[in-house]
């Protein structure tokens, strides 16, 4: 369930109108209600609690420092995918060992980061990223724990940008190259390698690739453990899905249903069990207000320009994802019943409503049915709290929106809108350096050596 109500046709955060939000902080901006974050990861610690899971939230989805404040409260370590990611969590005061980084592309500099921070497993994607950070490991004298991200090749069946469990991906190693990676480097002393990682992708909407991809880890584990390797964590990764539409996904519970059985034997045996929920957690717990700038019509469509596009949610355009968008003021016979893209009321229009930006491609929604807009009503893109604020972007030289976050009738600006002048502010002081004395850096050395 979600904290975003209509009262008497009006749209309501927890126990605040949106209008007055938008009146306040203007527009576009992001508005997430902290009630909704709460009792969404409380009902995912609570279906998954029999497992003792260390459950990191996968900063990515939202990174604003205000929900990972309110996570790490709540006991959820961080899913880290960057160097920038580690900084955020550790200004959100979340303990670096209640961390895995992930991510198919750690620098150098990025894990030096890490292992000095202490960050708690490094979900390692190749051979080579393995080499390099038990090197580094050794250098900076602090041994670390490594678990070998697996691709199982299960297709989640979503779309082609956000599969990651198929053969064919850039993420991992393939489920049959694992034996023989641990065999080479499974007795290293600076660089543990002791765990396993998959993800299959994003969002999932069933069990069963799950299911499909843990019968798998369990051969591997099982082979693991005969050939002599310690497996102390397995890392099941994230995609849990998200109500873009009502009941769209299933429940946390559902999946705990059918995924803790198959886990508890490896928590009971003294496994670490890490669940890296994102979209699940946030998505349903944010929306985007646009204000409608012009309406027109080309003598084919309807146009329903707003002010904020791809540059603000890029979701639609890139992944062709429905949201649901509806105005935040409507009469009673709009107030939506559900969030269904075939929503069945009377005086409904059909409109593609798209944003300010010179693309072509730049859309929230097409062929859309809504109640007929004017210029200058509020709309409401709902499900936008994943993915929305951490794709944005300053296209067109636009700057980037502001967030806010509502705590009952609290309302607390948690990120400024941007000025013209942080558009420029990195640009207006030119300088000329000299290459010429340049040496090879750290990294360029490790890769030289490694090439040699």
């Amino acid at each position: 369930m979600d904290y975003f109500r209509y009262d008497n046709g009006v749209l309501n955060v927890e126990q605040v109108a949106v209008e007055a939000i938008a009146d306040a902080v203007g527009t576009p901006c992001y508005v997430y209600s902290k009630q909704t974050l709460v009792d969404h990861y409380q009902r995912f610690a609570a279906a998954f609690a029999s497992l003792n899971p260390l459950i990191c939230y996968s900063i990515k989805s939202c990174a604003n420092l205000s929900i990972c404040r309110i996570l790490s409260d709540l006991g959820a370590g961080m899913d880290l995918v960057s160097g920038g990611e580690l900084h955020r969590a550790q200004l959100a005061d979340v303990d670096p060992a209640r961390c895995v980084f992930a991510g198919v592309g750690k620098s150098d500099e990025e894990l030096r980061q890490s292992l000095e921070a202490g960050v708690g497993w490094f979900n390692i994607e190749s051979e080579q990223e393995l080499e390099v950070l038990a090197a580094l490991a050794e250098e900076l004298n602090t041994p670390c724990h490594a678990a070998l991200r697996v691709n199982p090749d299960v297709d989640a069946h979503t779309h082609r940008h956000t599969t990651t469990g198929t053969r064919d991906t850039k993420f991992g190693v393939y489920i049959d190259q694992a034996a023989a990676i641990f065999e080479k480097y499974g007795a290293n002393t600076w660089c543990r390698l002791c765990g396993l990682h998959v993800h299959l992708g994003s969002p999932i909407y069933t069990v069963q690739p799950y299911i499909n991809a843990l019968q798998r880890l369990h051969e591997l584990i099982n082979q693991l453990r005969t050939n002599g390797h310690s497996i102390e964590m397995l890392d099941l990764g994230g995609g849990f899905g998200a109500d873009y539409e009502t009941d769209q996904t299933p429940s946390a519970q559902h999946y705990a249903d059918a995924l803790v059985p198959m886990l508890q034997p490896l928590a009971n045996d003294g496994v670490q069990i890490v669940l890296e929920p994102g979209r699940t957690l946030i998505a349903n717990a944010g929306v985007l207000l646009t204000e409608v700038m012009f309406t027109k019509t080309t003598g084919t469509r309807d146009f329903v320009i707003c002010d904020a596009g791809m540059n603000a949610l890029l979701r639609p355009c890139h992944y062709d994802a429905f949201h649901f968008i509806w105005p935040a003021h409507v009469q009673p016979e709009h107030v939506p019943p559900r969030r269904d893209a075939l929503l069945d009321l009377p005086g409904l229009q059909t409109v593609d409503v798209v944003g300010p930006i010179c693309e072509t491609g730049d859309f929230l929604a097409r062929d859309r049915a809504i109640p007929p807009v004017h210029r200058g009503d509020l709309l409401a893109v709902f499900s936008a709290g994943a993915y929305g604020m951490a794709m944005a972007s300053r296209y067109n030289s636009r700057p980037i929106l502001a967030e806010v976050l509502v705590h009952g009738s609290q309302v607390t600006i948690c990120r400024e809108h941007e000025t013209y002048d942080d558009l420029t502010s990195h640009e207006l002081n030119p300088r000329t350096i000299d290459v010429t004395a340049c040496v090879p850096t750290n990294n360029r050395a490790s890769r030289e050596a490694m090439n040699s």
